[in-house]
Formats: C-alpha cells, sequence, structure tokens
C-alpha cells in the first residue's frame, strides 16, 4: 500500500515537474500570441481585442519585404549548403585518415566560432573584394555558416556506410551517379534530412552575420524586428504569431504526412501482388518541381531588385522615420530609396568606415563633428532647399557645425528624468540629477543603458561640464555611479524603457525627450523634468556624405523632409520635437499629450551638447564604464 501511494506520488511530482517545464518554455509564446491581439499599443497591458496589428503587418512593404528576404535567403542557402555539404561529407569517407582530420578540424571553426567573429570576418573580406553588400552577400554568408552543419549531420552516416555498397552497384550495371542517387544517398537520408533542417533554421534566425553583411536596403526578419524593438511596435506580436502557427502547421503535417505515405505504400504493395504496378514517374516530377521551385526563386531575386529608377541611399536609426514619407517621395520623384539602420552613432560609424557607401546619414551631434574633422561630408546648398525658412531659428547654428554648412537639423531634444506622480514626491524634484540617489525610491529607477548619458548626469550632478577631459572629474563622476550602484540598485534599461514606464514598472527613469512625449501620452501619471543642474542637449541632423554621387536628389529628400505637412506626419510617427516650426504648432494642436504637454527645455544656460571626444578621453570613459557595469 505505502509502494502504491510512493508510486502515485513520484507520478504526480513528475506530471508537475513537467507542466512546469512546458509553462517555462511556452507561456511567453502564449503571451505573445495573446498580446498580438490587443488593440493598444502597450506590450504588457491587455487594453482589448482587436486585428489592427495584424491590418499593420500585411500592409508593411518593409516587413513583406523581410518576409520575402528571409524565406528565399533561408531556401537558397539551404539547397546550396545541403548539397556542398553532402558532396564534402561523402568525399571525406574516401580520403585518407589526416585529410579527414585536418578537414573536420578547419569544418569545426565556424561552428564554435562567435557569430560576431564570423560577421566582422566576412564584413571585411566583402569589403576588400570590392563586392556590393546586398542580396548575394547575405547568401553567400548563409551559406558559408551552414555548410559545415550539415557536413556535421551528413559525415557520421556516410562513415557508417558499408564502403563496397558503391562498388557492389556499379558491378551490377550501375553508372556512378546512378550509385550516388540509387545507393548512396537514399542510406544516408537521414542525415541529410537533419542537415537541411538545420540549415534551414540557422539560416532563417540569423541576425548577427546578417546585420554586418548586409546592404543596399536588403534586410531579414530579424534585422527589422531588431529595429522594431527600439520602439514600442506590437507588429512584432502578430508577426512572431503568425511565425509560430507556419511552424506548428508544419510539424503537424511532417507527422501526419509519414503516416498517409505508410498507408499509401501498403495499398502500393497489395495492388502489385494483384498484379497492378504504379508508375514511379512522379518521383521524377517531384525532383522536378523542387529544381523548377528553385530556379523560380533564384528569377524573383533577380527581377526584384532590377530597374532603371535612380537610387538614393539613406542611413538612419532604427523606428525614426515614418515609413509612408519614404513610399511618398519614391512616388513623386520615381526614384528607389534604399533605406537601412543602425542602433548607435558608433555602429553607424564603424560601418561607414567598413566601406560602406551612403548618399545621407542622420547622425547626432558629437558624430556630425567627428564626420567633418574627417572630410566625409559634402556642403549643403541651402538655395536647392525651398522649404528652408521653416526651420526654427533657435536650434540653428550650434557648436558642432556653426554656420549649418554641413548638416539640417532632424529632431532635437534633451535627455531629463521621467517620473511617477503618485509615487514620487514634488519636493524631492529640487534635487535634480541627485533624485536618482534619493533612498525613498530605492529599487525604483530605471538608467539609460549608455556611458555618455550615465556620465552626463553624474557629471552634471556634480557641477562639472559633461564634456571634461580633465580625470579627476571624471573619477568623480565614476565614484558618483558606483555610490549610486550600491545604494540604489538601479535597473539598467534601453529602448525597453518606454512599455516599462508605460505598465508603471518603476518610479523614475531617465529617458529622452522624445520618447518622454510619447509614454506621457500613453500613461497620464508620468510626467518629465530637465534637471536645474543642466542637461544634454540633443541634435540628430540629415548629412550628406562626400561620396555621394546623387547629391541632387539629396537635396530634393532633405527639401521633402522640411515640408511642414511631411514634417508633422514624421513628428506624430516617432513622437520627437521637430524643428519645423510648422510642424511643433501643428502637434500642439492635435494633443498630442506628450508634445503639447512638454516643450524641451532647450538653451538653459547649463545644458550642453555632447562634443568630440579624443581617443585617450574615450578610452578612459570606457575602462570606467565598464568598472560601473560590472560592479
Amino acid at each position: 500500500m505505502e509502494e502504491r501511494i510512493l508510486q502515485k506520488k513520484h507520478k504526480i511530482g513528475s506530471v508537475l515537474y513537467i507542466t512546469l517545464c512546458f509553462l517555462f518554455l511556452y507561456l511567453p509564446i502564449l503571451v505573445t500570441m495573446i498580446f498580438s491581439f490587443n488593440s493598444s499599443k502597450s506590450l504588457t497591458r491587455f487594453q482589448g481585442f482587436s486585428l489592427t496589428w495584424y491590418e499593420r503587418l500585411f500592409t508593411d512593404s518593409e516587413i513583406m519585404g523581410a518576409v520575402y528576404v528571409s524565406i528565399s535567403i533561408a531556401l537558397l542557402a539551404t539547397v546550396i549548403s545541403t548539397i556542398l555539404g553532402t558532396i564534402t561529407a561523402i568525399g571525406l569517407s574516401k580520403s585518407r585518415k589526416i585529410i579527414k582530420e585536418i578537414i573536420i578540424n578547419v569544418n569545426n571553426i565556424p561552428i564554435m566560432n562567435p557569430d560576431i567573429v564570423t560577421a566582422i570576418g566576412l564584413m571585411i573580406l566583402f569589403s576588400s573584394l570590392k563586392i556590393e553588400k546586398g542580396y548575394l552577400t547575405m547568401l553567400l554568408a548563409h551559406v558559408c555558416f551552414c555548410t559545415p552543419y550539415v557536413i556535421t549531420s551528413v559525415y557520421p552516416k556516410v562513415r557508417n556506410l558499408d564502403p563496397a555498397l558503391a562498388n557492389a552497384a556499379m558491378d551490377l550495371g550501375a553508372t556512378p551517379f546512378q550509385a550516388l542517387t540509387k545507393v548512396i544517398l537514399p542510406m544516408i537520408k537521414e542525415g541529410i534530412f537533419a542537415g537541411v533542417l538545420l540549415a534551414f533554421t540557422m539560416s532563417f534566425d540569423d541576425f548577427v552575420v546578417s546585420y554586418f553583411i548586409t546592404g543596399n536596403g536588403v534586410k531579414n526578419i530579424s534585422i527589422v524586428v531588431y529595429n522594431m524593438t527600439r520602439r514600442t511596435n506590437p507588429t512584432i506580436n502578430a508577426l512572431s504569431t503568425i511565425v509560430i502557427l507556419v511552424i506548428m502547421i508544419t510539424l503537424v503535417v511532417v507527422n501526419i504526412v509519414p503516416v498517409i505515405t505508410k498507408k499509401r505504400s501498403r495499398k502500393n504493395l497489395e495492388l502489385e501482388k494483384e498484379g497492378i504496378f504504379i508508375s514511379k514517374n512522379n518521383r521524377l516530377k517531384k525532383y522536378t518541381g523542387i529544381v523548377s521551385a528553385v530556379v523560380l526563386i533564384v528569377i524573383i531575386v533577380l527581377t526584384s531588385y532590377a530597374g532603371n529608377r535612380e537610387t538614393l541611399k539613406i542611413f538612419n536609426a532604427g523606428e525614426y522615420i515614418d515609413p509612408d514619407l519614404i513610399t511618398e517621395f519614391e512616388k513623386d520623384y520615381n526614384c528607389r530609396i534604399i533605406y537601412e539602420t543602425f542602433d548607435s552613432n558608433e555602429s553607424m560609424y564603424t560601418k561607414i568606415m567598413s566601406g560602406e557607401t551612403y548618399d545621407i546619414i542622420v547622425p547626432s551631434d558629437y558624430m556630425i563633428e567627428r564626420l567633418i574633422k574627417e572630410n566625409r561630408l559634402a556642403e549643403i546648398d541651402w538655395d536647392r532647399l525651398s522649404n528652408r525658412d521653416n526651420l526654427n531659428k533657435n536650434i540653428m547654428g550650434m557648436e558642432f557645425d556653426s554656420e549649418n554648412k554641413y548638416s539640417v537639423p532632424y529632431f532635437y531634444g534633451t535627455v531629463g528624468i521621467l517620473y511617477d506622480k503618485t509615487v514620487v514626491k514634488e519636493e524631492d524634484l529640487k534635487d535634480g540629477w541627485n533624485l536618482l540617489k534619493n533612498t525613498r525610491y530605492k529599487n525604483n529607477i530605471y538608467m539609460y543603458d549608455s556611458e555618455r548619458d550615465a556620465f552626463m548626469i553624474a557629471l552634471k550632478a556634480l557641477g562639472y561640464s559633461m564634456n571634461t577631459d580633465k580625470k579627476e572629474e571624471i573619477d568623480a563622476a565614476y565614484n558618483w555611479l558606483i555610490e549610486q550602484r550600491v545604494t540604489m540598485n538601479p535597473v539598467d534599461v534601453g529602448d525597453d524603457v518606454i512599455d516599462n514606464m508605460i505598465a508603471g514598472n518603476k518610479a523614475l527613469a531617465v529617458v529622452y525627450s522624445g520618447d518622454a512625449a510619447y509614454i506621457m501620452a500613453e500613461n497620464p501619471n508620468l510626467e518629465f523634468f530637465n534637471p536645474n543642474e543642466g542637461t544634454n542637449e540633443w541634435f540628430d541632423c540629415m548629412v550628406i556624405m562626400n561620396s555621394s554621387e546623387k547629391t541632387a536628389l539629396a537635396h530634393k529628400f532633405i527639401d521633402f523632409m522640411l515640408d511642414v505637412e511631411h514634417a508633422t506626419a514624421n513628428s506624430s510617427f516617432v513622437g520627437y520635437t521637430s524643428p519645423v516650426e510648422g510642424a511643433y504648432q501643428n502637434m500642439m494642436e492635435m494633443d498630442y499629450k506628450g508634445i503639447s504637454s512638454y516643450t524641451p527645455v532647450m538653451g538653459h544656460e547649463k545644458n550642453e551638447i555632447f562634443r568630440y571626444q579624443s581617443a585617450e578621453t574615450k578610452g578612459y570613459f570606457a575602462d570606467l564604464w565598464t568598472r560601473v557595469k560590472a560592479h
């Protein structure tokens, strides 16, 4: 009796353990699927059923183009890498032992290598060979990292084969090709199928390698999703749900088809016993279908990038323009825009230094100063800009480009503190940046995960310039940040601060004014302020690279973005303050809570703009920031 009770308890424990494991694995997927039907933009609060995000998904040309690129690249890379991997595995089985060991060890290097190493290596290779980055480079890169996995899957099956099988087949009259297709391949098909699945999954899922080696506006799903996560965009949930459903349907089909095939085989066998034979031409049809599909994909790829329209290459931060404006400009000027995105000024600079060329880029103030010093920018011909008078004169002539010879303002704002009015006491705001060290709000603070912004806060709190190069002042700021870490236990965040603050997860957060505008529009309990010690005034501007051969079209695009109607649409989509005076006034009238209730405090005597740092100063900051992060 006791033994039965123990067995029952053991069984219940096992079921509970399995249930918890499945919940851990699949609960996030379930939550994603549920929130894909959320009527609000929030990724954490469900506010009603809606199909809005699915409608947005299927009308978003960028996402649908990325789906096409991901699927076509994955299919082509899978076919090519499977053929290369299978041939290599078969060849290895006939090679001498020392050659086998060398090739297998070499094959393991890409598998064990971090993706970032492979990505940078391929980027440098393509740049040095002067191969234009785009669809072809992405395909070659995917074949490069998929093939080793195919070899690893197929080779064990080949090694277990009887070496005399192929010879026996040829002794019985088969040609070498027939011996390969009729004898060898059927015997190793399990390894080939495993390689196919691995190659397709690796290719479809890849982000790091694709991000570094792509160009000319070619983006797969992972790159688009990465750019979308920089701002709250529930279309991600809709896209993820569709991908999940496709995978589920595929798994069901994969499990059902073998059962149906087995039944048909039994039926065919019974018919053969009765003297009725089924034609085997369907096999030829099957292989012909596969080859036709691959050829069709290649034709689509080649034709999709053909065209004689003038092309303009733009490099901007992710989710930092209304995509409808790009479409409108293409129609108005009968041109094609290749729009690529970066996640930071530093990654943008790295891409440019790798040899990538663009017509227009949208860097921040200190990076503009650096590019001017390095003679990488072309002068703006202001006479070509018919909408130049629409710009707010108060934000022109800043230190990084005092005469606006090279830059045209795009968005501007400040860095400040977003706080929950129901939690933070009004009298505590007088502490300025030191509010972030008020122990009353311990474990209730989001800090922006940025080296320059973090040190800016500490330096300003101590009364120093945020552009200082004095080591004693930088050390004092470092100690301020360490002390804050110890006493306040803040959480470092990136753009995920947006949804976290909308959900009210913390009382305080360091955010950019544009993000504050959007967050306040979604959560009425929040308010934003710039500390009296001063803060960072930031400016993002449109500049033209001196390598551009499309300066006329580049000026037309800049002028297009300075139009009041277009600037209004852009500011409404992004949520940041437009330098176009009329657009700013329109936003005030449109009751956009964030912008209508808050104007960035520009021109405060203690505010500063980030300046370009020397290599020595930058290295010193970077070393101290690593210590702060590790604390």
